[in-house]
């Protein structure tokens, strides 16, 4: 996998085997030859595997900075990828998202597309988006967008139960508003932007 960031790439970082593909469908791989990659959290210590926090990628490859100054923030010679995920006890990487997509609720981290990607394993669900609404009490909760499969006819008091049996008790979406439709770009890409678009219509 080549990590990219706004501004250009991180170099090659993990390389997945077909083996691996197999055993863990949606991993990126394990670390490639010569790379580093550690999960960092807020601080910059070293996460446990199964935790998810930032990607840090330590390689020859890296850029060194942005033609206007500046550059992605280093720790101990790694250079952030922008995006968070985990490691499985097998040493493989996960991809959970991108960084600045992080929701904070209740002094808890959210990564959206954690709970997207568990709301399109539902058999009513085609398309979800999740995001954070402001809160007095928490700072931010969960919300969510939701497109059903043709026919279906799935309530929201149905979906909670359903994220709530599978993730953590603050990952559970508190608002589902079913939509025609999520903002995509040609090639697939949720418009995370553009979500707001979707909460005054």
């Amino acid at each position: 996998m080549i990590f990219a960031g706004r501004a250009g790439a991180i170099g090659s970082g993990a390389l997945a085997t077909p083996a691996d593909l197999r055993a863990a469908p949606g991993t990126v791989g394990r670390p490639a030859a010569g790379i580093r990659i550690k999960i960092l959290d807020e601080e910059g210590v070293e996460l446990p595997r199964g935790e998810t926090g930032r990607i840090f990628v330590g390689s020859p490859l890296l850029f060194e900075g942005y033609t206007g100054g500046g550059g992605k923030e280093v720790v101990d010679g790694m250079m952030s990828t922008g995006d968070v995920g985990h490691f499985d006890d097998h040493r493989r990487l996960f991809i959970d998202g991108r960084d600045d997509d992080m929701i904070l609720s209740g002094g808890e981290n959210v990564f959206p597309q954690e709970v997207e990607d568990l709301l399109i394993t539902h058999a009513d669900v085609a398309d979800a988006a999740v995001y954070g609404v402001p809160d007095k009490d928490f700072g931010q909760r969960l919300a969510a967008f939701v497109v059903l499969q043709p026919g279906a006819s799935v309530s929201d008091d149905e979906l909670k139960p359903y994220v709530r049996e599978r993730l953590a008790r603050h990952k559970v979406p508190r608002e589902i508003t079913f939509v025609d439709e999520l903002p995509r770009t040609s090639t697939g890409k949720l418009q995370r932007r553009r979500l707001g678009e979707l909460q005054s219509t």
